[in-house]
C-alpha cells in the first residue's frame, strides 16, 4: 500500500518440552531447519489472528538458545508488519495480551508447552 513502511518487532518465548541441543544453534542443521519451520508456522498463524493480522508480513526465527532447565529451549524471532498512517500505532502490550490469551495464558503453543513467564514482545 502507498506510504507503508515495514516495521519489525522481536518475539521471544521459552518452550519447556523441546530439549535444547547444540544442533539447534547451527542454522544449517536439519534440526534447526525443522524447528524453525514449526516455530514459523505457529508464530505466523497466531499473529495473523491478532490485531496486527491484516498488516502482518511474517516472522523469521533468528535463533534457539539453551533455557534454564535441560528441556527448555528459548526461541528468538523477528516479526514484521506493514505500517502506514491509517494503522493504529503498534501496541506491544495489546499484542502481548492477545498472544497470552491465544496461548492459553502462555502455556501452550501447538503441542509445545511454554514457560509462563517467558513471552516477550518488543516493538
Amino acid at each position: 500500500s502507498p506510504g507503508a513502511v515495514t516495521e519489525h518487532f522481536s518475539l521471544n518465548f521459552t518452550i519447556t518440552n523441546l530439549m535444547f541441543t547444540t544442533d539447534l544453534q547451527t542454522p544449517n542443521s536439519r534440526k534447526f531447519r525443522s524447528a524453525e519451520k514449526i516455530m514459523k508456522h505457529y508464530t505466523d498463524s497466531l499473529l495473523q489472528k491478532s490485531s496486527i493480522g491484516p498488516h502482518f508480513t511474517g516472522c523469521k526465527v533468528t535463533g534457539f538458545r539453551s533455557g534454564r532447565h535441560r528441556d527448555d529451549t528459548k526461541v528468538d524471532a523477528v516479526c514484521s508488519y506493514k505500517d502506514n498512517a491509517s494503522l493504529a500505532r503498534f501496541d506491544r502490550e495489546k499484542l502481548y495480551q492477545e498472544l497470552s490469551t491465544m496461548t492459553n495464558n502462555v502455556t501452550k503453543l501447538g503441542h509445545y508447552s511454554l514457560d509462563r513467564s517467558s513471552l516477550y514482545v518488543d516493538g
